[in-house]
């Protein structure tokens, strides 16, 4: 019998969707709870960046943007529209884009918004760091659902990136982590393998193979991540190549 490799990539059976973003989106259109409010704080944490993007390439100013963003996920939970979620019924990326083009759409729920803008506070957050990053995308000429892909995606990356550096913490590897998590993309380090291999006190050999299955199980975590926001094992793979085209056109 042949051992499995820890750092192979994952499992994408149906197991591995027993708990999930989808749990969060039902829990988060339930009743009202403790539990529900915590969903609804987390789905604003993640999913904040790319929705905030696509407000603003609809030409919105950034403190409607702001406003709209916050009162897009407070109208989700009161009229219990994440209810109506199904991972059965495809990608959660597609259907929150879709619950905001319906929003925006609805000029009664514009109003609202904007007339409560100024109380409407869910959870924390850096505005800032939003308006900021989407400025750095504004002289790309991607249409509102493009950048929403964009955003998404890398939104994605970075939860999957904090992740793998949080086990890598309990782990007791993290300075490694920050000296070559560069390379887990493929992107060019500012180090050659050698001035790298001396930084971490490795061969270069052994530092190959170390970069190699910290790859892997970066790998596995996306696909992990993905198949939270998908309706089955098998969407996984197409939902990966999607985003990572919107990251790279």
């Amino acid at each position: 019998m042949h051992s499995r490799d820890p750092d192979a990539p994952g499992d994408t059976s149906a197991a591995t969707f027993e708990t999930t973003r989808w749990s969060v989106v039902l829990a988060a259109g339930g009743r009202a709870s403790a539990q529900s409010e915590q969903a609804l704080a987390r789905l604003c944490e993640s999913y904040w960046p790319p929705l905030y993007s696509y407000i603003r390439r609809r030409g919105y100013p950034a403190d409607a943007a702001q406003d709209l963003t916050q009162a897009f996920f407070t109208r989700l939970l009161e009229k219990k529209t994440l209810s109506a979620a199904n991972r059965d019924r495809g990608k959660f990326r597609c259907f929150l884009l879709a619950s905001m083009k319906h929003f925006l759409a609805n000029e009664s729920d514009r109003r609202k918004a904007q007339k409560r803008g100024g109380h409407l506070q869910l959870i924390s957050f850096d505005a800032a760091v939003f308006e900021e990053r989407y400025v750095g995308e504004a002289s790309d000429d991607l249409s509102p659902e493009r950048l929403f892909d964009r955003r998404w995606a890398t939104t994605l990356l970075k939860l999957v990136l904090d992740e793998l550096r949080r086990q890598l913490i309990t782990e007791g590897k993290v300075k490694f982590f920050d000296r070559v998590k560069g390379h887990l993309a493929g992107e060019e380090s500012e180090l050659s393998h050698r001035e790298l291999s001396a930084a971490v006190g490795m061969s270069e050999a052994a530092l190959k193979v170390a970069i190699h299955r910290l790859r892997r199980r970066y790998g596995k975590l996306i696909r992990q991540h993905i198949g939270q926001t998908v309706g089955s094992p098998a969407e996984v793979e197409d939902e990966l190549k999607h985003l990572l085209a919107a990251v790279s056109n």
